[in-house]
């Protein structure tokens, strides 16, 4: 497969725009310090699945910049949506105003629901979609004279965002020890994920057996539970842990049965990822809130959004100011990422990508077969267009450093990606053609080698 050619450009310029970040910006998600051994990449544009920094070095986005984006960066049917609605209205405030883009996009995202999750608001970030639908569910149950269900369940090893509301219901020590002191204690459920299942238990058991665990919390504690928050069949940032669909039909059963919301947060799962449009409908489940962000606006521009039920918006509908759901975001619902969005559901429907990123599943895992053969790797998994393994405890051991050095590498192979800590995983936008995504496995291969033949 060809690469995109590599044009240089000036060095001092270079030098120029790093020591000018390293001076000015504070980056997220990072120790700054280690920029003083290897300082971020300046990129400068992009086109379809290629970043070019200002060197013009080109890298494949396997990531999809952080999960967001669907169809290739600089789309050109996503551009003029965009250009077209920026000649009408950049932005006006949603509280006493709407506009077209937000109510064909609500209309839409029920449609794709059968109508089950017909109510949207809007924010700005995946954490803030979260506190919203947080905010929400206690909110119902205190309308409904029921103010004690005030607590949450969370799932071992889920994220769900930073701020505090969503930090709560994280559980990444990484990002919440810092803040325990002031964020509100959850009742933690056994993740569901398979790797963590004994030998000769098989994915559908373990998730089974997992669920009887989340029975015994709620038989326990429902009284006092608003809601259980929950990933999807993949808990991304707990290092791409996947899952059997039966824990959702079984989550779905226990919180009807023992009057729990369930929140479904699609943020990184959602549109498509996983093979269908909502992670879901694998189970056949719709939740009393879902939460999408990242991929919604097909990674162009900053948009959340909550949704939910006839029911709860019922229950906010009244002559009560105090019943109101008193919300807001200044940019919630904002024209331009609305037409972004709206363009991405037509891309969506014009270039049947569901159908068509199901033959590119299979070539992504086409792509690594090579993974199973390597005796220092473990878990190859895959979910739709998400696709990861681990390394084995004895090679983790050996590389203590292997997320930094596999990351530099994979650079110098034209690629862009970012292993969480000794998980390697793709997730890249859906436009990839079939020599590409195995070129990028092959490549992976090479860094693979490359990284663990290195002395720590």
């Amino acid at each position: 497969m060809s690469t995109p050619s590599i044009a240089m450009h000036n060095n001092a310029k270079h030098s120029d725009w790093i020591a000018r970040t390293l001076s000015a910006v504070w980056h997220p998600c990072t120790q700054m310090k280690q920029h003083e051994l290897f300082p971020p990449v300046c990129i400068t544009r992009g086109q379809g699945p290629w970043l070019y920094d200002d060197q013009g070095e080109a890298y494949m986005d396997c990531i999809s910049s952080w999960w967001t984006n669907l169809f290739g960066h600089a789309n050109e049917r996503i551009n003029q949506a965009i250009i077209a609605q920026l000649n009408k209205i950049e932005h006006v405030m949603l509280a006493g105003l709407t506009h077209p883009g937000v109510v064909e996009l609500s209309e839409q995202l029920s449609a794709l629901t059968g109508g089950h999750l017909g109510h949207t608001f809007y924010a700005s970030d995946g954490a803030s979609a979260v506190e919203i639908a947080l905010k929400m569910s206690h909110h119902f149950w205190r309308i409904q004279s029921k103010a004690q269900k005030k607590e949450f369940i969370c799932l071992a090893n889920g994220y769900h965002g930073e701020t505090l509301g969503a930090l709560s219901v994280t559980d990444v020590p990484l990002f919440k020890e810092a803040y325990a002191p002031l964020i509100q204690g959850v009742h933690i459920a056994p993740s569901p994920d398979f790797r963590l299942a004994p030998e000769g238990v098989d994915a559908r058991e373990w998730a089974l057996g997992a669920a009887a665990h989340l029975e015994n919390i709620l038989e326990n504690h429902h009284e006092s539970i608003a809601a259980l928050i929950l990933e999807p069949l993949v808990q991304c940032a707990g290092r791409m842990g996947m899952y059997d669909p039966v824990y959702l039909r079984r989550a779905r059963e226990l919180c009807d049965r023992f009057e729990v919301h369930l929140i479904c947060d699609e943020i990184a799962v959602g549109c498509g990822r996983t093979g269908h449009f909502f992670a879901s409908e694998h189970a056949q489940i719709w939740p009393d809130f879902l939460t999408l962000s990242k991929g919604i606006s097909a990674g162009y521009l900053p948009l959340s959004l909550s949704m939910t039920t006839e029911r709860i918006y019922q229950a906010f509908y009244g002559d009560s100011m105090s019943e109101g759901f008193l919300h807001s975001h200044s940019y919630t619902g904002n024209p331009l990422a609305c037409a972004a969005a709206l363009a991405g559901l037509q891309i969506f429907k014009d270039d049947h990508v569901l159908a068509t990123n199901t033959i590119k599943a299979q070539s992504l895992k086409d792509a690594f077969s090579w993974v199973e053969g390597d005796g220092r790797l473990m878990h190859l998994r895959q979910q739709g267009m998400i696709l990861a393994f681990d390394l084995d405890a004895k090679t983790q051991a050996l590389h203590p450093q292997f997320s930094s050095a596999f990351f530099k590498n994979a650079l110098s192979h034209q690629l862009l990606l970012r292993p969480i800590g000794p998980t390697v995983y793709v997730m890249p936008p859906y436009i990839l053609e079939e020599e590409q995504i195995h070129w990028m496995g092959s490549e992976i291969q090479k860094v693979l080698h490359q990284t663990l033949s290195a002395r720590s």
